[in-house]
């Protein structure tokens, strides 16, 4: 028999039909849906007469428009609460479940799946947005589709695509203290670069991978698409299973013991064969930083800023570009940068784990004046975890003000905009030019770096003040 891949054992298994030299038409096993990319798919099936196929497999959400404060008021923005609306209204309409503002089971997207229960292993799953590759840390084929996908998942359950190459990341060793799966991520995209992954689907491996914990793999899986990758996968162990139980959609009794002995099989076969393959030693991971306006120009926190010595023709007019845009210069340390904002939160960094880790790193400090943070929960889950374990009289204490979950300033989609010029270390997933709000200047970094800057005022190594 022919040793696979996880990802084939996947993809193999929900094939539907194979086209002619062409796409494999897959079937999908849950579909996410939030206000922006969902609209006009449902006006696509009004216009053809068709309702929803099978709407117990699609759950929504909003997110990307919500404003972080005073959540029970009507929102203000006119076309926010229009797509808002929208949502309900056609979830209502369709008989689509629907975690609405103000709700226990409230939040992001791809937050909520993992917390429900609703991403399980051996899955295929979608959503009309890029970072759907977080649940990949399950053990599923998890991916962002455009809005005409959308609707064709909602037609039919199924989607037409070409199967990417496959590719293995391995991660082996100890990380070192004050690194965490954050770091890992930028370190591996400022490794292979954005376009790296193009046309591949991975699969992350080694020590430091099974050592991580469901909120580092997910961490990690959310910016595969960073690397220009479809997605990113891990193989399913006692950490995801152990996750997953109890939670309110996994499978209970006979039902778990069945899945659990399904869910055990899916790694890949020892002599399973990958199109590309990287190994990197954690020892040469440290807090990473970024210095410029994609994910891949990112450096380990204490080392200067490259040259462009090297570079020609647009690749170097691309990164002058890029450091006029931040307010940098070549070879320069970003040590001691000053910053004007803080961001936590995101499909990235907005889970429980990463509210622990900030808070325990700002414990008896106090916030700089220079800085104003915002530190946005993923969900009203993680929301009431930080209120019951007292994180939230910690975070107060140093100077901080929890908002309410939401995308917040991940992106220029609601309120929380960084002014123009001013500088964001934010633990979100990209920092392109306004992706935080028109001439913001994001720095991409862990909680840890986060912390550190929002207590000092400006970039520093968090080894050097928690560590």
């Amino acid at each position: 028999m022919e040793a696979k891949t996880l990802f084939d054992k996947i993809w193999d298994a929900h094939i539907v039909k194979q086209v002619e030299d062409g796409p494999n038409v897959l079937y999908i096993d849950r579909h996410f849906i939030h206000e922006v990319t969902s609209p006009v798919a449902f006006l696509g099936l009004k216009n053809r007469r068709l309702k929803v196929f099978r709407p117990e497999k699609t759950t929504g959400t909003p997110d990307h428009n919500v404003p972080t404060i005073n959540q029970h008021l009507p929102i203000v923005d006119e076309l926010s609460h229009n797509q808002v609306e929208t949502l309900k209204k056609n979830c209502a309409e369709q008989g689509i479940t629907h975690h609405d503002l103000g709700t226990e089971s409230y939040g992001v997207v791809h937050i909520i799946g993992p917390e429900l229960g609703l991403t399980q292993p051996g899955m295929t799953i979608v959503c009309g947005d890029s970072h759907t590759s977080t649940h990949g840390a399950f053990g599923t084929i998890a991916f962002g589709i455009g809005t005409s996908e959308v609707e064709m998942v909602l037609a039919s359950q199924c989607i037409m695509q070409s199967k990417p190459k496959k590719m293995r990341i391995t991660v082996n060793g100890i990380l070192n203290k004050g690194v965490t799966a954050k770091d890992v991520a930028l370190y591996i995209i400022s490794k292979i670069s954005t376009s790296g992954g193009t046309g591949h689907f991975i699969e992350y491996t080694g020590t430091v991978i099974s050592n991580l914990s469901m909120e580092g793999r997910m961490t990690l899986c959310n910016l595969s698409i960073e690397s220009g990758a479809r997605g990113g996968m891990i193989a399913p162990d006692d950490i995801t299973f152990n996750y997953l139980k109890n939670r309110e959609f996994a499978p209970k009794g006979k039902d778990w013991d069945n899945a659990l002995k399904a869910w055990k099989e899916l790694k890949s076969d020892a002599c399973a064969v990958f199109d590309t393959e990287y190994v990197f030693d954690a020892a040469d991971i440290e807090p990473m930083i970024s210095y410029g306006t994609n994910p891949g120009m990112c450096i380990g926190i204490n080392k200067k800023i490259p040259d462009s010595k090297g570079l020609e023709g647009n690749d170097k007019a691309t990164y002058i570009k890029a450091l006029k845009y931040m307010g940098y210069n070549e070879n320069e340390p970003m040590i001691g940068k000053i910053v004007d904002y803080v961001f936590v939160g995101s499909c990235t960094n907005g889970r429980i784990e990463d509210f622990r880790a900030f808070a325990e790193y700002v414990k008896g400090k106090k916030k700089a004046p220079n800085v104003i943070a915002w530190l946005v929960p993923g969900s009203q889950k993680v929301e009431n975890q930080i209120r019951e374990e007292g994180l939230v009289q910690i975070l107060e204490a140093a100077g901080f003000e929890l908002r309410q979950p939401g995308c917040s300033a991940c992106l220029a989609m609601n309120d929380d905009k960084i002014p123009e010029g001013k500088y964001c270390v934010s633990t979100s997933n990209r920092n392109f030019e306004g992706r935080q709000g028109p001439g913001a200047r994001t720095l991409l970094a862990s909680p840890l770096t986060a912390a550190a800057a929002a207590i000092t005022g400006h970039i520093t190594d968090p080894r050097e003040i928690f560590i």
